[in-house]
């Protein structure tokens, strides 16, 4: 197995699901269902395996067959492996089924660091970003039919990048020129020219690859989803927990979770504390790297994990 990638929060990730009132201490024979949303290398998946009860059932997703490659090396037959985006996890289990779900949204370390997938502009390949490589387009041929005005759009908002306009406008320029970017180190060098400023410490295409990444593998749209497929497939007790990497990510996940776990109750309108509904979801608290580890992997930096439990009505 790929060991390369080291999972983020992985020990209170198995904690904050372990330890929520379903799986806590559970019966060895009880048929419990966890979700891991993406396998990545397999780092969380193995951990949680590890704490499961010998009838439980883990499905694993992945969009990436890289990943699903190794995944498929795991022997243990509690473990479901699905070449799907977790977006799509309803169509895989029943509604409220499942006891714990574990969504980690970060890029993994094979993907960044070999070139040919296209993530890195530090490694000279070519300019997929696609996790499945088997739809859509790449970044590559989504540059070369795009608009200033989309190109503007997506590095804006996916990538919070001040310079979007100048970048879009070069790209398509180049294009023009028949030098539409078709690799990493190409598009990089490219942004590099139009961003004369930037925080000390980030490449000027930091930004712009991930807002292309985002894009391109619709990752926004899919944690949107993923959150909505979480909530009803979850068993009142059951326990989500959601890593995210950058504040967009977050800001969607922190707004979600506020959201299901409010009653909104017209003003004015005469009720009981007794009657009020519950919320759908408890928030339990939420976690980020100690110091030790983003000492020892700098990937986990701005990582942080927000934990919610399923409401058990009464």
């Amino acid at each position: 197995m790929n060991m390369t990638h080291r999972p983020v929060l992985l020990a209170e990730a198995v904690t904050a699901l372990i330890s929520g009132p379903l799986l806590l201490n559970p019966n060895p024979a009880a048929a419990s269902v966890v979700i891991d949303g993406t396998f990545g290398r397999g780092g969380h998946t193995q951990a949680l395996l590890a704490q499961l009860g010998s009838q439980a059932q883990l499905l694993s997703f992945d969009k990436d067959l890289d990943a699903i490659a190794v995944a498929e090396t795991i022997n243990d037959s509690r473990l479901k492996i699905i070449h799907d985006s977790f977006a799509q996890m309803d169509q895989y289990a029943e509604p409220e089924s499942v006891a714990g779900i574990l969504l980690d949204l970060g890029i993994s370390s094979p993907q960044v660091d070999e070139a040919h997938r296209g993530f890195s502009f530090r490694r000279e390949g070519p300019l997929d970003m696609r996790m499945n490589t088997e739809q859509g387009l790449t970044a590559a041929e989504w540059l070369e039919q795009a608009s200033v005005e989309e190109i503007t759009y997506v590095i804006k908002t996916y990538g919070e990048e001040r310079f979007a306009f100048q970048i879009a406008k070069t790209i398509v320029a180049k294009r023009a020129e028949g030098l539409s970017p078709q690799t990493t180190t190409a598009l990089a060098n490219l942004v590099a020219s139009v961003v004369r400023t930037r925080e000390p410490g980030q490449d000027p295409a930091t930004r712009t690859f991930q807002a292309l990444r985002i894009f391109i593998n619709r990752e926004l749209e899919d944690l949107e989803l993923g959150l909505k497929a979480a909530l009803s497939l979850l068993k009142p007790g059951g326990r989500l927990a959601v890593i995210s990497f950058h504040s967009l990510e977050d800001r969607i996940v922190k707004q979600f979770l506020q959201a299901q776990s409010k009653v909104e109750i017209p003003r004015g309108l005469p009720v009981r504390d007794k009657d009020l509904p519950q919320s759908a979801l408890e928030i339990i608290g939420r976690v980020k790297p100690s110091d030790q580890e983003i000492s020892e992997n700098p990937r986990a930096r701005s990582a942080i994990m927000r934990i919610a439990e399923k409401r058990i009505q009464a």
